[in-house]
């Protein structure tokens, strides 16, 4: 039971996460049924804000939670409640019993950033302890290859390129059986240093090697670089802070294409096992808020973001990624979740 501080904290906190709105005492009353006095109310929000968890804005005479009173909210208030139409869709993916682990992310996180109109945001594996496990070459037709990589987590990468007239394919083709051989294990922050020091070698296979080799060099170091999948980016338009506020949305999106920021996040889920949020100038940008948890894929580990207003729900978004890091850990560990064996979870 919530004490009479905390019960208006809460409500603050959902109002303006619903509305956009700065809140009142009269808004309190009307919208949620309170018995207290408007006195009461506004002795509460004035020590409240004294505290620093709500604050005023200079536009109105109502109040706004600050990043404090949201990290409060996110610890101490919300429901923990994930909707059943959440939850059904969630299932419908995993009953698809044959898909690859990107198939399963994707259409997870499609879901979760319809539903929560949020950006979701997938980290690529960890450089450090990913192997690279294949180089291919498929030939597409007389002047054009495609390289593939394949990792020991599952990660692949690929880039097409036109064979000038000068090059034989079928070089290009012996080229890489070699670079196979001698790459095929090497940690992938190692392989941009490590195609380098091939480099002389290819000349030996192949007499205008430089565009075998620059092909490859750029691909490893897109390979190798920190790697971001988003969904739902056009969820940004939903909410009116992004909406209505070109600079906001474009320092957002900014930051959705920079991995450092999300590493900076990933590395708090390595601390714990349960989702985690970052607010305003915790995550860099005193608009946006981050919440981000750990999936065990069985061979590896990634980390799945929700992007959003500060003003985001995050009851809804934290709830609904505890929800999704449960049922993915046993789906990828190949456990049958509670719904196969004809159970049921209350929300």
């Amino acid at each position: 039971m919530l004490n009479r501080s905390d019960t208006i904290l809460k409500y603050i906190v959902e109002y303006f996460i619903k509305h956009a709105q700065p809140v009142g005492s009269h808004t309190l009353i009307e919208e949620y049924h309170l018995n207290y006095s408007s006195a009461t109310i506004r002795n509460e929000m004035y020590a409240l804000e004294k505290m620093g968890y709500i604050e005023k804005p200079h536009t109105s005479s109502g109040r706004v939670p600050s990043t404090k009173g949201y990290k409060y909210y996110c610890e101490h208030l919300r429901d923990k409640s994930v909707s059943d139409e959440l939850k059904n869709q969630l299932q419908t993916v995993l009953n698809k019993k044959i898909q690859s682990v990107e198939e399963v992310l994707k259409e997870s996180c499609e879901i979760l950033s319809h539903m929560t109109s949020l950006v979701s945001v997938v980290m690529g594996p960890d450089e450090k302890s990913e192997k690279l496990a294949s180089v291919q070459m498929v030939k597409i037709s007389d002047k054009s290859l495609t390289a593939i990589f394949v990792t020991d987590k599952g990660y692949v990468e690929n880039k097409t390129f036109i064979v000038p007239d000068n090059i034989d394919t079928d070089e290009v083709v012996n080229c890489v059986k070699l670079l196979n051989e001698r790459l095929v294990g090497t940690p992938v922050g190692e392989l941009v240093d490590k195609i380098e020091i091939l480099k002389p070698i290819l000349s030996d296979y192949v007499v205008s090697h430089d565009l075998i080799y620059q092909a490859l060099l750029e691909t490893f170091m897109r390979f190798a670089s920190d790697r971001l999948s988003l969904y739902g980016e056009g969820e940004l338009f939903s909410h009116p802070e992004f909406k209505n506020d070109t600079e906001k949305l474009m320092k957002v999106m900014k930051m959705l294409n920079n991995a450092s920021v999300f590493k900076e996040v990933e590395k708090g889920c390595e601390e714990s096992k349960e989702p985690l949020f970052k607010i305003g100038e915790d995550v860099g940008d005193p608009d946006v808020g981050v919440v981000s948890t750990k999936i065990n894929l069985g061979n590896g580990e990634t980390s799945i973001c929700l992007v959003g207003p500060k003003r985001m729900d995050y009851d809804e978004a934290l709830s609904a990624l505890e929800y999704l890091q449960e049922l993915l850990d046993k789906y990828f560990q190949g456990e049958d979740s509670d719904e196969d064996k004809g159970g049921h979870n209350d929300a």
